[in-house]
């Protein structure tokens, strides 16, 4: 008999999906824990594995919005035994006359037209993601000239995106279809893309924030030497010991949990005409993906070591890599960081995460001209936002926060002696 596959529940607010991906083909082999397809909710995105061993037969296809719990195709168990052999037994008489037909064209393919029209080739048999084929077919690329550091060998789209950014100017090696569109014509310049269920998502948050919330935000700078000393004193002895990298989110997260029990109004939420407290700190971190920003939750952040920090962020790009991000992993923060440097941002206003009242927007870490005891001197500088709630929060304790998260950042002695 063979075994249904159905859009999984990702939690009870979420009624249906967009099947943004299939990566395997109808009729092929599968193996059991094989990725099948990626789906896409207005929350997270969620890659769906094999059930069992056995012959995959697809009812729908890529791009379709799906309700929850819906087939969109099957496993047949007995049929990955059966199907193994037909491709052995298909290659004894085809490969021949393959060959001897290769011989005398083999010079002719090398200047064939697709490629000069924009069709990129690509040699058969070779295993490629239907997303990296995709990428390759959109900017027209020469694979052969492309470094795979996949499994054996195999081509990734982090080697596209990589191979890509050294091309000069971002040229595709081979040469596009010929300018026969007319200059004039906006729209041959133009491509059109439906706003995936993410994107969509993000926009309706961010809109409902800056209409429903009295946002406020407040600025200050933190020198980052003594942060920067430590790290650099000791992460080899970390590393070795936690089998995690140190790194200065821990720093922050170590900083704000502390100046929330100072500032608990920044730690609460609006719920009608009324003011909830909350007295632990779940700190969402914001992290950046090629479908839009997640913000996972550390749950507990009090309770934790820097050790238990980074590894719960590393745990979490890992999750995000893999899709195998669960919505309960987005529920229940209570706070939210935010780092902008490590794309270069110098200087930026963050959006509050409703129902959240504050948000903290990290910078890229640049040497700066400071006074110091009347000294000019030269100093490694943050610039550090926080958007609050003002509804919630006054002007008093948004200063009062950030200054104490400044103060811990830049002394890290003072949050172990919490003084």
């Amino acid at each position: 008999m063979s075994i249904e596959i159905k859009i999984p529940s990702v939690g009870e607010s979420v009624q249906e999906a967009v099947l943004a991906e299939w990566f395997k083909q109808d009729g092929d082999t599968v193996r059991k824990d094989d990725p099948l397809f990626v789906i896409e909710t207005d929350k997270v995105t969620l890659e769906v594995v094999a059930e069992a061993d056995g012959v995959l037969t697809i009812t729908v296809p890529a791009g379709e919005t799906v309700a929850i719990g819906a087939v969109v195709g099957s496993i047949e168990p007995g049929g990955a035994a059966a199907a193994a052999p037909q491709p052995t037994a298909a290659k004894e008489p085809v490969t021949p006359p393959e060959k001897e037909s290769a011989a005398p064209q083999s010079v002719a393919p090398t200047p064939a037209v697709p490629a000069a029209a924009g069709s990129p080739v690509i040699p058969q048999g070779m295993a490629l993601a239907p997303s990296v084929r995709r990428l390759i077919a959109e900017k027209n690329l020469d694979i052969s000239k492309i470094q795979g550091t996949g499994p054996g060998g195999r081509i990734s789209k982090g080697d596209i995106l990589l191979h890509l950014e050294k091309a000069p100017a971002g040229i595709p090696d081979v040469p596009s279809a010929p300018a026969v569109q007319a200059a004039d014509d906006p729209a041959a310049f133009e491509t059109r893309k439906p706003m995936s269920p993410i994107r969509k998502r993000i926009a309706e948050r961010l809109l409902e924030s800056k209409q429903n919330t009295a946002m406020l935000t407040t600025f200050n700078e933190i020198d980052m030497s003594r942060a920067m000393q430590i790290r650099s004193l000791y992460k080899d002895a970390f590393q070795k010991r936690h089998s995690v990298a140190l790194g200065f989110m821990s720093f922050f997260v170590k900083a704000c949990v502390q100046a929330l029990k100072e500032v608990p109004e920044i730690n609460a939420f609006i719920d009608g005409g009324d003011i909830i407290y909350h007295n632990y700190q779940h700190i969402g971190v914001a992290v950046g993906t090629e479908r839009g920003l997640v913000v996972p939750v550390i749950r507990h952040a009090e309770r934790m070591s820097y050790a238990q920090v980074e590894q719960a962020i590393v745990d979490y790009v890992t999750k995000i890599k893999d899709n195998r991000l669960e919505l309960a992993d987005l529920e229940g923060g209570t706070f939210t960081v935010s780092n902008g440097g490590v794309y270069g941002s110098l200087l930026s206003t963050p959006i509050l995460n409703m129902p959240q009242s504050g948000i903290l927007g990290m910078h890229k870490i640049e040497k700066r001209p400071v006074v110091i005891d009347d000294a000019i001197v030269i100093r490694p500088m943050m610039y550090v936002a926080l958007s609050y709630d003002h509804r919630v929060v006054d002007g008093k304790g948004a200063v009062t926060f950030l200054k104490r998260v400044k103060e811990f950042v830049e002394n890290p002695e003072r949050m172990a002696l919490e003084v």
